[in-house]
């Protein structure tokens, strides 16, 4: 079901939590990055299916980048929300936060945008809600994405 006004980034926001085991990590105890971008996939596609009620699937990922490493045991926080959205297509921002479980020390990890393309019946590319940015934040955001989306274009023009 699809709101045609369009939805806040509040409304389909998505967090969820991990816990480092060891056969997802190095020989040296920190995260395969692999793991973490799976996660990430993983929440970023909920955040885009809960703001479009469709079929979503991953068109690419913009940038991905590790700050701090995160060790086994450490307990893992990951928060996605749309920051932008085209016509068929939405900008999901993923941060993803390290917990060290005994301390409470917390610290950003990884950072992510993700692009997602909604898909009707046919799996062709439909039209997307339009995204209501409320607070000082989302505003920001979807003015970030905005010159993302923008910068992004202007290379493929210069490449292709």
């Amino acid at each position: 079901m699809k709101d045609e006004k369009g939805k806040s980034p509040s409304q389909s926001s998505v967090e969820t939590r991990y816990l480092l085991m060891p056969h997802q990590a190095n020989p040296h105890g920190t995260a395969f990055g692999g793991v973490i971008m799976a996660w990430i996939d993983m929440v970023a596609a909920m955040a885009a299916q809960r703001h479009c009620g469709r079929e979503v699937v991953t068109a690419g990922i913009d940038s991905l980048a590790f700050k701090e490493p995160i060790r086994i045991g450490d307990h893992v926080a990951l928060k996605a929300s749309v920051n932008y959205v085209s016509r068929s297509s939405m900008e999901v921002g993923v941060r993803v936060i390290r917990e060290e479980p005994y301390s409470g020390r917390k610290a950003i990890a990884t950072t992510a945008h993700l692009t997602f393309v909604a898909l009707d019946e046919n799996k062709k590319p439909t039209p997307v809600p339009a995204i209501l940015a409320e607070t000082e934040q989302e505003k920001r955001r979807y003015e970030n994405a905005k010159l993302r989306v923008q910068a992004r274009k202007e290379l493929l023009k210069k490449i292709n």
